[in-house]
C-alpha cells in the first residue's frame, strides 16, 4: 500500500449534531483538511461543508486514523472548543491493534517528540528539542506477534500514538510511515479515535460520543 491512494467514498456517518456542535465518525484514508495539490483537495472539512455550510474546524485526525471528530457550526462554538483542547479540558481515547506481545497491563509513554525534518511529514522523539508527550495505556488483548490497546493521549503531538508506540516496540499495525513493512498485510492503519468528551459551549454540560473500530 503507498502513501496516497483514493479516500473512500462512502456517506460521513453523523454522531451528533445540534446547533452548536457536529460529531462524525470519520473513515481512514480521508484527510481531515485539504492537502497541498488538486489531488489532496477531497477531505472531511469539505465534504461536511456541503450540507453543514458554517461547519468549523476544532482539531484533526491523521488520515489515515478513524474515529470520533468535533467541528464547531459557530464561531462561538468553535472558541470555546479550541479553548477545551488547548487546556486539556478534552478527554480523548483510542484503540489501536500493535504488534508484538505487549506483557505489562498498563504504562505511561513519556518521551518529547519534534518533526524529523529531513523525513517530513514524519516525527520522532528528541529530548533535546522535543515538545513534552504523554501517553497513557491500558492492554485489552495480547498474544504472541500482536497486542490490542487502549490509549489515552494526555497531550495531542501530531503523530504522538504512532511514534510514541513505536518508540517502546510496539508499533500500529498498517502504519505506511512507521511500519511500512505491514502496511500491505493491513487494509488500513489500526488506530481508531473511539470516544471523546467534550463540554458543551453553550450549556457547559459534559457529553461524550462514540464510535466503535471496524477492527
Amino acid at each position: 500500500m503507498s502513501a496516497f491512494y483514493d479516500p473512500p467514498t462512502d456517506p460521513i456517518e453523523i454522531l451528533h449534531e445540534d446547533s452548536d456542535l457536529l460529531l462524525v465518525n470519520k473513515p481512514a484514508g480521508l484527510l481531515s483538511v485539504p492537502g497541498k495539490g488538486p489531488e489532496l483537495a477531497d477531505c472531511l472539512l469539505t465534504r461536511l461543508e456541503i450540507a453543514f455550510p458554517t461547519v468549523r474546524l476544532v482539531h484533526r485526525l491523521d488520515r489515515d486514523t478513524s474515529g470520533v471528530m468535533v467541528f464547531a457550526l459557530t464561531a462561538h462554538a468553535q472558541k470555546h472548543l479550541n479553548l477545551q483542547f488547548e487546556t486539556r479540558k478534552t478527554k480523548k481515547t483510542y484503540v489501536a491493534r500493535v504488534a508484538g506481545q505487549v506483557m505489562e497491563k498498563e504504562g505511561q509513554i513519556d518521551l518529547p517528540l519534534i518533526v524529523d525534518w529531513p523525513n517530513r511529514p514524519r516525527q520522532m522523539v528528541c529530548h533535546e528539542t522535543g515538545k513534552p508527550a504523554v501517553t497513557d495505556w491500558k492492554l485489552l488483548k495480547s498474544k504472541q506477534d500482536e497486542s490490542r490497546l487502549r490509549l489515552f493521549p494526555i497531550t495531542g503531538r501530531s503523530h504522538q500514538l504512532r511514534v510514541h508506540l513505536l518508540s517502546i516496540g510496539h508499533p500500529i499495525l498498517g502504519d505506511v510511515f512507521y511500519t511500512p513493512e505491514t502496511a500491505d498485510q493491513f487494509p488500513r492503519m489500526m488506530l481508531h479515535a473511539e470516544e471523546l468528551r467534550v463540554n458543551h459551549p453553550e450549556t457547559g454540560r459534559g457529553m461524550k460520543f462514540r464510535a466503535k473500530a471496524d477492527f
